[in-house]
């Protein structure tokens, strides 16, 4: 007769949850704020977690609180506990079928990956391959997504504890626009030039502005335009003649070459380059390094400035 197993004896879980999020964003106000409650309410969960193990998990470190010795042993352990169950989760979801879920840029997804999809759902070995476009990054830890494909701005390429990028493709950043704008405009020659016409942004102004300094332009006055927080959106807005837009050149080789957008102006100015992340205890797996060959196939040293 099959002996019944003893129950097991859990921390809160809403608090292992707090913890594990603390650890990971190192702030109890990031973590309130991922978590969508007060950071008053991280605090507390973090001091049953306390209580309920009966060692000392975090200490005060300045106006904040760091994890101890014994709290970054413990966080490491959960962090592979939940990845256990977001693994889980996701098999389940998708039927039993092991699949692979990559989360990507929307305008990347469209223009180059899409196309050349059937590749690597060959060297998946199986499984199926989950493409979602999104602009909102995704949370590893919720498992969310196993690869993470993304552009990084000089500066900023850098990513969470746990996690590992790769640079794929650092593309020109082109100004590009309608042949019948560029045709209003006949004495733009200089990226200076640009300042005074329409603009077309994603998300912010700080594109432009990262451009025009890298191109040697200065005292810039605010920049105004519509913002489009997408690159297709903005790539689209530019073709119907709204204004002058900035790309990744690796998403307009084909309406460049149409003659449906042109450049305001030529420039070699590049600042950031396409990433793709995942977890680094899972980097050299064969899943993850399948999608790296595939991402060196589809953007060849010929077709990128440079290729890490």
């Amino acid at each position: 007769m099959t002996q019944p197993r003893m129950a097991r004896r859990l921390p809160p879980l809403l608090a292992l949850r707090a913890f594990d999020v603390f650890a990971r964003l190192g702030t109890v106000r990031a973590a309130a704020d991922e978590l969508a409650v007060s950071h008053t309410v991280v605090s507390r969960h973090i001091q049953n977690l306390e209580q309920s193990v009966g060692v000392k998990l975090v200490a005060k470190s300045g106006r904040g609180l760091s994890l101890t010795r014994e709290g970054t042993r413990f966080a490491a352990q959960m962090h592979r506990a939940f990845d256990l169950i977001a693994d889980a989760s996701n098999e389940l979801r998708n039927g039993g079928i092991e699949a692979v879920h990559i989360c990507c840029l929307a305008g990347l997804a469209s223009r180059r990956l899409l196309g050349r999809l059937p590749d690597l759902e060959a060297a998946m070995a199986g499984r199926e391959v989950i493409l979602q476009p999104t602009s909102a990054r995704p949370d590893f830890s919720r498992g969310e997504t196993d690869v993470e494909i993304m552009y990084l701005e000089d500066g900023a390429a850098t990513v969470a504890e746990g996690l590992r990028a790769e640079m794929f493709a650092k593309p020109r950043i082109l100004a590009i626009a309608s042949p019948e704008f560029k045709a209003r405009y006949p004495d733009v020659r200089t990226p200076a030039d640009l300042v005074g016409l329409p603009l077309i942004h994603e998300q912010s102004t700080g594109m432009w502005e990262a451009w025009l300094e890298e191109a040697g332009v200065g005292d810039l006055p605010r920049l105004r335009g519509p913002r489009l927080w997408q690159a297709h959106l903005t790539i689209e807005a530019a073709r119907l003649g709204r204004g002058v837009a900035l790309v990744s050149d690796l998403l307009v080789i084909d309406t460049l070459a149409s003659g449906e957008l042109v450049e305001m102006v030529r420039s070699d100015v590049t600042i950031g380059g396409y990433y793709l992340i995942a977890p680094a205890q899972k980097w050299n797996t064969p899943v993850i390094a399948a999608i790296r060959q595939w991402l060196r196939d589809v953007f060849p040293p010929s077709e990128a400035d440079s290729i890490s």
